[in-house]
């Protein structure tokens, strides 16, 4: 970016990580303004109100940059696809997945850096009935552990211990999810604890677990375990860290450019990227390649 570069938005949740600090504003401003860029902060207490901010300051022309997790980066990483805009990310979540898997820096100041003197990188996006994802979506366990999650929360519960209580109960709770599922032009029956969809190829073993080497290979990465029982799915991520996920665990994984599920129920819970929503069947996801442009440093 330049100093005749347009006036960069950072549109910050407030209910995000870092974000709940209050001089959280200050410092992102004095962080810009020492590269010389003009910034217009957006505080948006409501997540849902996150993609609606988004337009308005991309109807003026305005850089995007998400201050948040990964929720918030994927509210507005869907309206710099819908308007063909660049984006920025500051990592104020709790985890921040897709800024690792891109190389934004963690720490603030770098990740500004990145931003005022970085290049525009184009990388895949997932898409899923019309909505946009960056990094995974899923049906099954996850959205009623997400969904657990919150109402924790909701009860003044911190995010981890929520998050532990929400594992319980969703384990507690076990079903799975029968469904038709087609994709390379095959179609099967598949009866599994869950449905998981990946923006690209997620490593699935070792300490990088989680993590994606490319984002840009316009794939989408299915994840079934149509053989995994109760016990099973609660020692997947253990074993997976001990490097043996690979060796004896019953699921499957292949990849595809498109994918149809079709549930039984109409109306269907679908996480995406860390929220759920409620979605009619069949959903339909897609890989959109090189949909998204993101800057990144240079030297990444």
């Amino acid at each position: 970016m330049t100093e005749s570069a347009a006036t960069i938005s950072v549109i910050i949740n407030e209910r995000s990580g870092a974000t709940r600090n209050p001089d959280a504003g200050a410092q992102i401003q004095s962080l810009f303004d020492k590269h010389g860029l003009r910034v217009r902060l957006e505080r948006v207490r409501e997540p849902g109100d996150l993609p609606a901010r988004a337009r308005q300051a991309a109807s003026r022309g305005d850089v995007l940059v998400a201050g948040g997790g990964d929720g918030t980066v994927s509210s507005v990483a869907s309206v710099a696809v819908e308007t063909g805009g660049t984006m920025g990310v500051l990592p104020m979540g709790t985890l921040n997945h897709f800024a690792k898997d891109i190389g934004v820096p963690l720490d603030l100041d770098h990740a500004v850096a990145a931003i005022a003197g970085g290049q525009a990188r184009e990388v895949d996006v997932g898409e899923v009935n019309g909505r946009v994802f960056v990094n995974n979506s899923s049906v099954g366990l996850y959205p009623r552990m997400v969904w657990e999650r919150d109402a924790e929360q909701r009860r003044g519960r911190n995010k981890w211990t929520a998050f532990g209580l929400a594992m319980l109960r969703t384990w507690n709770s076990y079903r799975t999810v029968t469904a038709h599922v087609m994709a390379g032009g095959k179609a099967a029956v598949v009866r599994t604890p869950f449905i998981f969809v990946g923006n690209n190829q997620y490593i699935a073993q070792g300490f990088q677990l989680g993590g994606r080497s490319r984002l840009d290979e316009g794939r989408l990465s299915i994840y079934l375990a149509p053989e995994c029982g109760r016990f099973e799915i609660l020692s997947l991520p253990v074993r997976a860290l001990t490097h043996r996920l690979g060796v004896d665990a019953r699921f499957a994984a292949f990849q595809a450019t498109t994918l149809t599920v079709d549930v039984a129920s109409r109306r269907v819970s679908v996480a995406v990227d860390g929220e759920v929503a409620i979605m009619t069947s069949p959903l339909v996801y897609r890989a959109r390649p090189r949909a998204l442009k993101v800057l990144v440093s240079v030297n990444h």
